[in-house]
């Protein structure tokens, strides 16, 4: 059976918020999408079958740590990474570069590539686009993304200027490297830190390279998130309209909100994962801190409009009690419910933007996400 196209269908606009479907090798995603992040083959604290009784339709995987461990030769010969973890969906899967940037004691950058040592176990690797191309082709990665450096922040406009060419020079080696097949996408990554200029010329040099879909990287590390939105706002009208747009590593829900009404389309974050597992929750509301004694005795559930495990079968007090006595199934039930919340979010927006209502859509959100927490009881 031939696989399809790869291909971005815009489906619907409401000023620059998009629907739109994106069609995989493995399956078709709707956009505007939430992506849980499987890192290491796994979404932390979650079956697949948990993860995809949220809704999520795509997972990220990341090529650093899977190349590392167990290897992407491993993954290759089990079949891939979609039987490797039992996820049959669309996956993405990060270069590595954001990983390669927080390395800067056991890296070195040269024009070709970057080689490193492992974290695990000081071993030296190394990492060029066209190796990164390879590893994200054994993994078989359905949107597999250039290899770039992730410029740091703050980083001094002449910093960030070296660093976004030296991105391009890379992300024109990894598009001549990738294989192109039926169903399989390449996406691109936008630099150039938090100046216009820079953020324009690397939009530009991507779309004479020319790419499947392209992603505004080197944000959500520290800028605070009115500076992402201006960032945004200084990139998004430089990349092609029929062409998915991801934003890579965000966001709280209100990020998610605010980048989709300036036209973003794809989302990746370890933020509904990892405050699961530390006791955070997300709500309607707003956040719940669970280890907050105030929910020792609450029979309620954590969010009562949510139709996920926690919030249908467990009470608040129940939760509160499973993160004191530090039972593995708190962050579980958390995590689960935290990932539910995002893809509801996710689909709400989607269906604003059918209804030409996203304006709405969002405002009852935003309101709600800023009210606060119901009252003690």
């Amino acid at each position: 059976m031939t696989a399809p196209a790869f291909r971005f269908e815009l489906l619907a606009t409401d000023g620059a918020a998009r629907r739109g479907r994106l069609n995989t090798a493995h399956g078709s995603v709707d956009t505007p999408a939430f992506m849980p992040v499987g890192t290491r083959a796994t979404v932390k604290a979650m079956t697949p079958d948990a993860v995809r009784t949220t809704g999520a339709q795509m997972i990220l995987a990341n090529t650093y740590h899977l190349m590392l461990r167990p290897g992407s030769d491993a993954v290759e010969k089990l079949g891939g990474l979609h039987r490797f973890m039992d996820w049959p969906g669309p996956i993405l899967t990060d270069s590595g570069g954001f990983q390669v940037m927080s390395l800067s004691s056991l890296r070195k950058i040269t024009e070709t590539g970057v080689t490193f040592r492992s974290h695990l176990d000081g071993t030296a690797f190394e990492l060029t686009p066209a190796r990164a191309m390879e590893i994200q082709r054994q993994l078989d990665a359905d949107v597999t993304m250039v290899l770039d450096e992730c410029t740091p922040f703050p980083a001094a406009e002449d910093v960030a200027a070296k660093s976004m060419r030296l991105s391009m020079r890379w992300a024109e080696l990894s598009k001549d490297a990738f294989r192109e097949r039926p169903g399989y996408g390449l996406f691109g990554i936008v630099q150039g830190s938090v100046y216009p200029e820079l953020r324009e010329e690397s939009a530009k040099a991507l779309r004479a390279i020319g790419f499947d879909g392209y992603a505004v990287g080197g944000l959500a590390v520290g800028e605070g998130q009115e500076m992402m939105l201006r960032v945004l706002d200084q990139t998004v009208p430089h990349l092609p309209a029929d062409r998915a747009r991801y934003l890579m590593g965000v966001g709280t829900p209100s990020d998610l909100i605010r980048s989709v009404a300036r036209g973003i389309d794809m989302f990746d974050c370890v933020m509904p994962t990892r405050s699961g597992r530390t006791a955070k929750g997300f709500t309607r509301r707003g956040e719940v801190n669970l280890r907050n004694a105030r929910h020792a005795l609450d029979p309620r559930p954590l969010d009562a409009e949510c139709g996920c495990l926690a919030c249908t079968r467990f009470s608040r007090a129940y939760l509160h009690h499973l993160f004191k006595a530090e039972e593995m199934l708190a962050g579980m039930l958390l995590t689960t419910h935290n990932v539910t919340l995002y893809q509801d979010l996710m689909a709400a927006l989607r269906a604003g933007i059918e209804a030409g209502r996203f304006t709405e859509t969002a405002a009852l959100w935003e309101s709600g996400l800023s009210r606060g927490d119901i009252e003690p009881l």
